[in-house]
């Protein structure tokens, strides 16, 4: 009996996405101004990532600055306020400081209720892990969860460095999960998710300053080692490895082909990544969601950012089958399936 009553409980609270917001600093860094800081060209950097601009924060803006215009646009899209939120997840590398966290710090912003209120860094794979975790939060009975993936990657990017200061840029997106209680109903529905991490691979992608292992100090400064780092070569191959992987597991998990995917929505890290890997899943790149070329890198926001994008520009319709795939520093992968 307690088994059937449970079961009943879960059926009844099954996490959907109400609404998206995001939000891109008005400053803008073309490739043409990159070109007269290190020696690359615009040709070079659209032909190897895709991109052709990155927006970059002002200098008065931290990351909860971002997250709240992202927020807010999700409250207003949701009809919400900002008190209707039960709790606060914020997936992002770049927190305004170590404490207090920025999901702390967003929730007096909004001034939103005394609700649970923590960040996540799982790299690029942030917003689908933070996502994950509110999908779990809900079945357990939980409800209106704001889910961020914000970074301002201009704060740890080595501008002398051009393998990866033309990659990244700033940026921040917000999903509101809430509790569908209609069984009927199967709009936005969080159908699966599956999360990864080989730590074996980290040392591919670091930002060794800053913690326990390396705290801040002149040495620090001298070794250039608060700035990400980078080994692109060595992880082109593991991330089209993780996003062909990932997104089988998921597939084959929830007995579903991949002809049955309206939509793709990767990691907007490279171009080239992308398009080897939808190549290597056979599905076409008119139907994967692409924004790097504006938007470009902006790690754990670049998924929800980009879901924003085309759920406002009527491209992803109610009733699509949207897949969403991840993979960052850590090194992270996910996948998280859902009728939109």
């Amino acid at each position: 009996m307690a088994n059937t009553k449970k079961e009943k409980y879960l059926l009844s609270n099954r996490p959907y996405i109400l609404s998206t917001g995001s939000y891109l600093p008005k400053k803008v860094l073309t490739n043409a101004e990159l070109e007269q800081v290190v020696d690359t060209s615009d040709e070079w950097i659209v032909t190897r990532t895709g991109i052709k601009q990155r927006h970059i924060a002002s200098e008065n803006q931290v990351t909860s600055d971002l997250a709240y215009e992202a927020s807010i646009r999700a409250l207003e899209s949701a009809n919400l306020k900002s008190t209707d939120l039960n709790m606060i997840i914020t997936a992002t590398v770049t927190p305004d400081q170590l404490m207090p966290t920025t999901s702390c710090v967003l929730q007096d912003k909004l001034k939103a209720k005394k609700i649970m209120a923590f960040d996540l860094q799982a790299a690029c794979s942030g917003f689908l892990y933070a996502l994950h975790l509110a999908e779990q939060s809900i079945k357990s009975g939980a409800n209106n969860i704001l889910v961020i993936g914000a970074d301002i990657l201009s704060r740890i990017t080595n501008y002398k460095d051009r393998e990866t200061c033309i990659l990244f840029g700033d940026g921040a997106g917000v999903a509101i999960v809430s509790s569908n209680n209609d069984t009927k109903n199967k709009q936005s529905l969080i159908i699966d998710s599956i999360m990864q991490a080989d730590g074996s691979l980290g040392k591919y992608v670091t930002l060794l300053a800053g913690g326990s292992r390396m705290p801040c100090s002149k040495k620090v400064l001298e070794l250039e080692a608060q700035y990400v780092n980078m080994k692109g070569r060595e992880l082109f191959k593991y991330a089209v490895r993780a996003v062909v992987d990932v997104c089988n597991e998921i597939l084959n998990k929830n007995k579903t082909k991949l002809l049955d995917i309206d939509w793709i929505i990767p990691h907007q890290a490279n171009i080239r990544i992308i398009e080897t890997a939808m190549d290597q899943l056979n599905f076409p790149m008119e139907k994967t969601v692409l924004n790097i070329d504006h938007a470009a890198n902006t790690s754990a926001a670049t998924i929800p950012i980009a879901l924003d994008e085309f759920v406002r520009g009527k491209k992803i319709k109610r009733g699509d089958l949207v897949l969403m795939i991840s993979f960052g520093g850590g090194f992270t992968s996910g996948a998280t399936l859902m009728r939109y």
